[in-house]
């Protein structure tokens, strides 16, 4: 059958020492802790030091040797085990836990235990953060003392509080040294049931509850380390080690009697159980030795000297800089002739209240069943198998992930509470979205969020689980983590704003046009992937020039009414608007676009891109101006000839208007340039352009003159006029059109910026309209762009 560890079964407690390795299997029954099995093994090489597993394979043949033993003795199988820990690096930390409620709380187990593991976490946080290269792990605790609403008392569960606390005492050893046992423990084929300290396991048996309200030591002298607890006012107020012990003993006998570390082992022992008589050993070589009991303490007295002094230093250190009031020994380190009368010297106790504990405390275990006599060597074995009954029911060991974790048992602990307890984050748990994608509309913030991943695969003990899955002792937990799903992203054909076009009606036919949308300032197309912080303009209006661009009419060429009013080329048309076009006809594309180089497509629309090529400009500009001189210069003499006043030609003028007729610019110039066609500026034999490409050639062709005056003597004057608020003087003609003021006032048009738009007193300018003393005129550059 196999054997279950609980109140009334079998338990298997393991001390896992430097030279050898115990095991013991027993009950309690009525207060008596039963050895029904007992078994020992030495360890044939040093495959462990101070305390530390070196070789952990070797180590676990050792456990599986005792294991078999203690199976063949009981016909039955070992399942789990419980042992105890002592290392070089033991780090004790005292602690506090509260806890704090709404009203009066009638104090239960589950309380004090929730309290107490609060304290032990908040212990794990300050040792990690002491040495943060290095994992801790908790080996032990004890309760130094327990308040009622700021009062001290001795168990608080039945009580009423609106306050308890707790001050407690955790002891910490590197995870490493904790991995080995286990992983030692493991290579037996057995599972860890519990882990206590070996001082704890010690002190559970060699000094009783109703002694700890005295200040008093316990030294666990091992082979590798000697382990100190201390008690005072009924609990355990301090754990301690130096990895100072038994081998130093053995090492001075080898060195000084030439003999191996096993001989003088041996050597150590039998001087340790006799007083008197004599030993007798082979050195090195191979000569015979008889050797007193008394001349081998004298060899020991050295190291034992040595080793008392640092056990005594650390109990002070521990005990608040003043020795305890007595101290009990166990182990077989502590056995050595001289020890005890040492400690108690360096302790400046008289020499009886420090004492070798063995069968006396004992009492209450019985061996009868097993060949092994009662023995001080035996106490930490015992110790460690009583330590589960005071754990059962308090705490179970969980691994997550191949990390132990140790958790309070309420009957009903989760995953979740595995998790909690060793960190775990939430985001890991729960699927994780992908990036967001964060952006502006209209000036109005919007978020996309990212697409969800998968959540954490859990398993308990191989097999599928949840979060709510339900754990108990040695539960072996995998999760892995969640993921994060794909980042947000977003085209600007998918946004809501553009869903619905602009539809109009344009000579009665119902037109739907895509509405324009601007990313930071430009126009992308329609598949544009939205980055993170982009600003984005969606109109929902088309301008009369964007109307046109699109389906390809000249806005020259028509006369264009909006809702029954004349437009212009900025004028805004939105849905449900209605435009009439003289000459709308709706363009083929390859007609339109030989070249089919001047189109671009922009969330859908087609708008037409004039080519800035400057340097073909500034030559055809030069050219022009050449031109132009040529002929001025010709028609000059011409009107000469034919006695033409030419006095009032202004080569400014024609450099200007040659300079302004770019492609750039072509409707605001091309009406600029109609408009000065009728007006008088121009000489009758000048030819009006026919297309735009004559354009810029007719602008070099120009030449300004005034036509002859009807009445010769006719009176020249000056008058003045207010230019965007400036005053201009016009001198030199008797009568003046509003196109004169550029001769008198700075407008540079080569280098246009959009639209020129001229007021007259407020009212839209025609170029030959009559000029007045004090008009008030308004010119500048609209942009049709925006």
């Amino acid at each position: 059958m196999e054997t279950r560890i609980g109140l009334d079964s079998l338990v298997f407690g393991l001390d896992i020492g430097t030279r050898n390795v115990v095991g013991v299997v027993g009950c309690v029954e009525n207060d008596i802790f039963k050895v029904v099995a007992m078994s020992e093994r030495e360890h044939e090489s040093r495959s462990m030091l101070d305390g530390q597993i070196h070789d952990i394979y070797k180590v676990g043949e050792k456990i599986l040797e005792v294991k078999n033993d203690l199976e063949a003795q009981l016909d039955t199988k070992l399942k789990d085990v419980c042992i105890a820990a002592a290392g070089r690096v033991l780090k004790t930390i005292n602690t506090k836990g509260i806890m704090e409620f709404d009203e009066e709380t009638r104090i239960t187990k589950d309380h004090v235990f929730s309290m107490e593991l609060q304290a032990i976490e908040n212990a794990h946080k300050k040792v990690n953060e002491e040495d943060a290269e290095a994992k801790f792990f908790c080996v032990g605790h004890s309760a130094v003392r327990y308040l009622l609403n700021g009062f001290e008392i001795s168990n608080l569960e039945g009580h009423k509080a609106k306050k308890i606390e707790v001050d407690l005492i955790a002891t910490f050893l590197p995870e490493e040294v904790v991995d080995s046992l286990y992983m030692a423990v493991e290579h037996a084929d057995l599972k860890v049931a519990s882990l206590t300290l070996e001082p704890i396991a010690a002190i559970n048996i060699a000094v009783p509850e109703n002694f700890r309200l005295l200040n008093l030591g316990l030294v666990d002298v091992g082979a590798g380390t000697s382990d100190i607890c201390l008690t005072k006012d009924g609990s355990i107020i301090a754990f301690g080690m130096i990895p100072v012990a038994g081998d130093e003993i053995t090492e001075a006998i080898a060195r000084h009697y030439l003999v191996d570390f096993k001989t003088a082992e041996q050597i150590k022992m039998i001087a340790s159980s006799k007083p008197k008589g004599q030993v007798k050993f082979k050195d090195v070589m191979g000569i015979e030795q008889k050797i007193n009991v008394s001349d081998i303490n004298k060899v020991a007295s050295e190291p034992i000297g040595e080793m008392a002094k640092e056990t005594a230093s650390r109990i002070k250190e521990l005990n608040g800089g003043k020795s305890c009031n007595a101290v009990f020994v166990v182990g077989g380190g502590g056995k050595m002739s001289g020890y005890t009368q040492t400690l108690a010297k360096e302790l400046g106790l008289p020499k009886e209240r420090v004492a070798v504990r063995g069968a006396d405390v004992l009492e209450s275990v019985d061996f009868s069943a097993v060949s092994f006599q009662k023995d001080s060597l035996y106490v930490t074995p015992i110790g460690i198998c009583t330590n589960f009954y005071n754990q059962k029911n308090n705490f179970v060991f969980v691994s997550v992930n191949e990390s132990r974790v140790k958790l309070y048992d309420n009957n009903h602990l989760t995953i979740s509470d595995a998790l909690v307890q060793i960190g775990y984050s939430n985001s890991d748990v729960f699927p994780k979205r992908g990036k967001a994608l964060s952006f502006s509309i209209n000036g109005v913030q919007r978020q996309v969020k990212g697409k969800s991943g998968e959540g954490a695969i859990i398993k308990l003990n191989g097999k599928p689980a949840n979060l709510n899955s339900k754990i108990g002792q040695n539960a072996k937990i995998e999760i892995k983590n969640s993921t994060a799903g794909e980042d947000a992203n977003l085209t600007l054909n998918k946004l809501e704003e553009l869903s619905s076009p602009v539809k109009l009606t344009l000579n009665g036919e119902l037109l739907e046009l895509p509405k324009i949308v601007y990313v930071n300032g430009e126009t992308k197309p329609e598949d544009y992937d939205i980055l993170e912080g982009d600003h984005l303009r969606v109109e929902n209006y088309y301008t009369v020039k964007q109307l046109c661009d699109c389906l390809g009419m000249k806005a020259l060429d028509n006369e264009i009414f909006v809702n029954g009013e004349e437009a212009n080329p900025i004028t805004k048309i939105y849905s449900g608007d209605s435009i009439t076009a003289s000459s709308y006809i709706k363009s083929n594309e390859n007609a339109s676009n030989p070249d089919n180089k001047y189109l671009t497509l922009t969330n859908g629309l087609e708008v037409e891109n004039y080519e800035e090529d400057i340097e073909e400009l500034e030559k055809a500009k030069e050219r022009g101006r050449k031109k132009a001189m040529l002929e001025e210069e010709k028609k000059l003499k011409e009107e000469a000839k034919k006695s033409i006043d030419l006095k009032n030609i202004d080569e400014s003028s024609i450099g200007k208007m040659s300079a302004s007729f770019t492609k750039k610019n072509k409707i605001s110039n091309d009406k600029f340039m109609n408009e000065i066609i009728k007006s008088n500026t121009f000489s009758e034999n000048i030819a009006k352009p026919g297309n735009q490409e004559e354009l810029a050639q007719v602008a070099a062709d120009v030449v300004v003159v005034e036509k002859k005056s009807e009445i010769p003597n006719k009176i020249t004057k000056g008058i003045t006029i207010f230019v965007n608020n400036e005053p201009v003087k016009l001198s030199g003609k008797s009568d003046y059109i509003l196109v004169d003021l550029f001769q008198f006032y700075e407008f540079d048009l080569s280098k246009p910026k959009g639209v020129v738009v001229l007021k007259q007193n407020g009212n839209k300018g025609e170029y030959t309209a009559p000029l007045k003393e004090g008009d008030k005129i308004d010119l500048y550059w609209e942009d049709i762009t925006q």
